[in-house]
């Protein structure tokens, strides 16, 4: 899609009357879909922030036609309560909703230095900006990640927090070989001038794994990646998520993507597909056994599955199957 193309899908329907663009040091980018009241939650943990750096806030609305969430918090750009604008995402998908707000970042603030991502779904602890700001300054990080604390809805459900679908990937602030989450994630300037339009690929529109892929592609592209333990957000969790089906879901989508952002890893190799399909079998036949420790390092028996669907959505993926959870929000 050229840069044309984005411009004509996106339109800014709310902005900060004396908004001072080009003092911004850091633009928090927040794509919403149907959440409203959960979007005011995540711009008022924004607005808290505990943070010397200038920074504005803009909000991708990507439901063209309700615009739930446009309605209820452009009100509130336009009179000063929130700093930044608010914009619509026309064409639906994940993936054009985040590659709508990075470019208008870039059209609208013409300084700043980082790009913060969070969802409509968390809440930032207060300092949570200036922990992934401080972490990529301490380890000269081009991109840092930070853990998705899950919240979820009912008591009885707080033991899915180990779960693979939901525990975050590292535990401790370093640098990484890789991330696979936009859901809290900071990205310095030079590597949005640098990655190639549109930053996600739209075939990752309604199945997620854009954001992995582009973040694949650019620690290919010599980017270093960094984990900080403390930049938390806390993710709230419907207990729709907590069923098996969803759990099983999840977890065959995360095969397919592995497979998807592989492949594409390997492009330049000729024997790239063969050596991403033969790896595929491996895990899918590794998975039982893989399987079985879990289960009797936690007996839980979702937990120890995870693998085996992981492993078949890998394989699966070769014959053509996504698993598009967002395609149906209802659903997700």
């Amino acid at each position: 899609m050229t840069d044309l193309a984005v411009k004509k899908t996106v339109s800014i329907v709310a902005r900060t009357p004396d908004l001072r663009a080009d003092t911004v040091e850091c633009v928090i980018t927040v794509p919403t879909f149907r959440r409203p009241q959960q979007l005011l939650d995540t711009l008022n943990s924004l607005a808290a922030q505990k943070t010397r750096r200038r920074f504005a806030i803009i909000v991708m609305e990507n439901e063209a036609e309700k615009r739930e969430g446009a309605l209820t918090v452009g009100p509130l750009f336009a009179n000063g309560t929130y700093n930044g604008l608010v914009l619509i995402a026309h064409q639906r998908g994940n993936c054009c909703a985040y590659n709508a707000g990075w470019e208008t970042a870039l059209e609208e603030f013409p300084g700043f230095r980082y790009l913060a991502v969070i969802d409509d779904d968390e809440i930032a602890s207060p300092d949570w900006l200036e922990q992934l700001c401080a972490t990529a300054e301490k380890l000269q990080a081009d991109i840092v990640g930070g853990p998705q604390a899950p919240v979820f809805s009912a008591p009885q459900h707080a033991r899915w927090a180990t779960h693979p679908v939901f525990a975050p990937p590292y535990d401790e602030t370093k640098r990484v070989g890789a991330l696979y989450s936009s859901g809290n994630l900071m990205i310095s300037r030079q590597v949005l001038e640098a990655m190639p339009h549109p930053f996600l690929d739209l075939k990752f529109n309604f199945m997620g794994g854009g954001d992995s892929d582009f973040l694949s592609r650019a620690a290919q592209d010599g980017f270093t990646l960094a984990w900080s333990a403390e930049a938390v957000s806390q993710e709230i969790v419907p207990a729709r998520r907590v069923e098996p089906d969803w759990i099983r879901a999840r977890a065959l989508r995360n095969g397919v993507i592995s497979t998807l952002v592989e492949k594409r890893k390997r492009a330049d190799d000729t024997l790239g597909p063969a050596k991403v399909f033969a790896k595929s079998l491996a895990l899918l036949g590794l998975s039982p056994i893989r399987g079985l420790r879990r289960l009797l390092a936690t007996g839980s028996l979702s937990t120890a599955m995870y693998p085996v669907y992981v492993g078949l959505g890998r394989v699966l993926a070769e014959f053509g199957y996504a698993n598009e959870q967002y395609r149906e929000p209802e659903k997700n």
